[in-house]
């Protein structure tokens, strides 16, 4: 079963983020790194592609400036291409324009399974995975922290039960453990589906030397919004419903008041409390 990642690359977290100051949006400059959350996607892709017997596991991101090195750390831990979505209208894209510009890649990937993070470390919107789902006409579960292939009617329960040649890709769906406040949900899902896990989903593999090498040579489909088909005034910031309009610093933290036990301090914390509307 081929699988199909959504998989953001990132200015380097080890460096201070910059916004340009003009139009407020994260300054992309520079190499960038595949955001670490998507890491766990990438792995939980690759194992549900071996536990289907077949299959191969393509990265769908999208990035100015044809950037390619987040891409490759993904394919050196396995997986087989990537489609790479570059143009320069995209700058200032929101979350719906970027959801139509991976929905329109996905589909040309053919794959029955799409995985995201739940969401990205330098955008915290945590929606472009649903409207994926939507815009492609899939079920969406999100908050998965486990996944795993069974039959239908009661099928296989894990993942020694779907072989090779066990269940073809038509017989095949989703359970999904959906982490909650209180635990989780046990959720069956068909196929296609849209799925977004949690960090921790499953422990990722290292690149190996072999892998950072073959990633090379791994095809990177590069493409435009031309190649897609899409009106690029539906892009960008002339295509965005929302806007930056200011950005202020965080104001520092005041000095808390002591309160100093007289026989009394219970009160007094309970009244501070109450007028914090804590209680």
């Amino acid at each position: 079963m081929d699988v199909a990642v959504c998989v953001k690359q990132i200015p380097s977290p080890d460096s201070p983020g910059a916004l340009d100051p003009d139009t407020y949006n994260l300054v992309r400059a520079g190499g960038l790194v595949l955001d670490d959350s998507d890491t766990y996607s990438v792995e939980m892709a690759l194992r549900l592609a071996e536990q289907s017997g077949g299959g191969e596991v393509t990265l769908v991101s999208m990035v100015p400036g044809g950037e390619t090195a987040g891409l490759r750390t993904a394919l050196a831990m396995g997986a087989a291409r990537a489609v790479l979505v570059s143009d320069a209208a995209l700058a200032g894209s929101d979350a719906l324009a970027t959801a139509k510009v991976l929905a329109a890649a996905v589909r040309r990937t053919g794959a029955r399974l799409v995985l995201a993070a739940t969401e990205s470390t330098d955008g915290y919107t945590g929606t472009v995975p649903v409207q994926l789902a939507e815009l492609l006409g899939y079920p969406s579960v999100s908050f998965a922290k486990h996944v795993e292939l069974v039959g239908r009617e009661g099928g296989g329960t894990g993942p020694g039960d779907v072989g090779p040649g066990d269940l073809g890709p038509g017989d095949l769906e989703l359970r999904v453990h959906r982490q909650t406040e209180a635990g989780f949900d046990e959720v069956t899902c068909p196929l296609p589906a849209v799925v977004t896990v949690t960090a921790g989903v499953v422990e990722v593999r290292y690149p190996t030397v072999k892998g950072i090498m073959g990633a090379r040579s791994k095809p990177i489909e590069q493409l435009d919004l031309a190649d897609l088909g899409i009106d690029s005034s539906l892009t960008g910031a002339v295509g965005a419903r929302q806007q930056v309009l200011s950005v202020r610093p965080v104001e520092a933290r005041q000095a808390g008041e002591v309160i100093v036990d007289q026989g009394d301090a219970h009160e007094r914390i309970v009244a501070a409390l109450a007028s914090w509307k804590v209680i």
